[in-house]
């Protein structure tokens, strides 16, 4: 059997600009690829191209407030790969606008298949070896294989990132050199697209730029989003929170027994009470998924590796409806996939990834060089004699 190729190693530095024309000169092949997909569906859609500047132009503004230095990386890519900064853009927002566009032609009772991811926290207590392990099935369409990539970025102004992401992407799931983690799984509530906030994959670069987890954590709980998401966030010292948000609210899932496994629906029985959970209808599966890699992971509570979060993560129960999925067609009609399965250490700067696992995984190894600093221990209390 022949081995699937390694996602691309793009490495990057210097000012936001000369980042993204270095992104853009090391990556254009898949970064067209991604565009020309995304401009072929929304087409496909119905959407004009008038429709989805206009919708695009909406986004930027909103980033622009955000942050003018993702703007600015992302003119850098554009630059490189010759094309319109709206491209770009379009990558950065796909999520948000693959979404409007749908409901633009099919009304509020359609939709479009989405990320339906598994994620996994393991806490320092629950592992054989004393670390702290993120992990993430990204489920999408299988074709996204073809246009997946590392990114590791040197900064000058705060820690390095090493993210897995879609090409022309500012981050998706990834770490940074202070041994902050992050990553996403895809939520559906009522109060979704009310208003347009900030594009899902800029909070995430904004997490990975923090020096502090405080100040990560306040990125996804203070910053307004267009549609609810699910953001896990965790640190290499061993302090991890689920973050289930809606549009216009936060709600904490905190680990169990050392562990915590999210899928797509809303675990957080105040938020449940609050709100309505759409997502369940378009990925019925998730109302498992959640359960089974928990129930392999838990027997090996005080033992648990990296390879036994990768065994839980490649399980095929009900497969083609699983944890770890083949390509398959999705309720929406799309070839959905499993398309990689990540795995993060942050204490030991340690990035796997496998494409298509489910096809026979083969994991491939990236590395951040970490600067995080030392844990502190508390002072004693001092008591003085009367």
């Amino acid at each position: 059997m022949t081995l699937p190729l390694p996602c691309p190693l793009i490495e990057i530095s210097g000012t936001p600009f000369e980042r993204g024309q270095q992104y853009g000169e090391q990556a254009a092949e898949r970064i067209l690829k991604g565009i020309g997909h995304y401009k072929d569906q929304l087409h496909s859609s119905g959407l004009k191209d008038s429709d989805l500047a206009a919708m695009i132009d909406r986004f930027a503004s909103a980033i622009e407030d955000y942050g003018p230095q993702y703007i600015e990386e992302m003119r850098g890519i554009a630059r490189a790969v010759n094309t319109d900064l709206a491209a770009i853009l379009l990558l950065n927002a796909r999520t948000e606008i693959l979404k409007l566009a749908r409901r633009r032609e099919k009304g509020q009772a359609d939709f479009i298949q989405s990320d339906g991811c598994t994620g996994v926290f393991v806490m320092p207590s629950a592992t054989r070896d004393n670390i702290f392990i993120h992990a993430q099935n990204w489920d999408w369409k299988a074709e996204c294989a073809e246009t997946a990539i590392v990114l590791k970025i040197k900064r000058s102004d705060g820690p390095d990132i090493i993210t897995f992401t879609e090409a022309g992407g500012l981050a998706r799931t990834g770490f940074n050199s202070a041994g902050i983690s992050i990553s996403g799984n895809y939520l559906e509530t009522d109060r979704d697209y009310r208003e347009l906030g900030v594009p899902l994959a800029i909070i995430r670069r904004k997490v990975l730029e923090q020096d502090h987890l405080a100040m990560s954590m306040q990125a996804v709980y203070g910053t307004r989003k267009s549609a609810s998401n699910n953001m896990m966030i965790g640190h290499a010292h061993g302090v991890a929170i689920d973050f289930e948000c809606a549009p216009d609210e936060t709600f904490l899932v905190h680990p169990e027994n050392g562990v915590l496994v999210h899928a797509n629906h809303f675990q957080s029985q105040v938020a449940l009470s609050k709100l309505l959970d759409k997502g369940v209808v378009n990925m019925p599966d998730s109302l498992y998924r959640d359960l089974r890699v928990r129930q392999l992971i838990e027997p090996h509570v005080g033992k648990v590796t990296v390879d036994t979060v990768k065994t839980a993560l490649s399980d095929t129960f009900e497969s083609p409806w699983s944890v770890c999925r083949p390509p398959r067609k999705s309720l929406s009609n799309n070839q959905s996939a499993t398309v990689a399965m990540i795995i993060m250490v942050p204490g030991e700067g340690r990035l796997e990834v496998a494409l298509l696992p489910a096809l026979g995984a083969h994991f491939w190894n990236y590395s951040l060089d970490m600067r995080i600093r030392p844990v502190e221990e508390p002072r004693k209390a001092q008591t003085n004699a009367a």
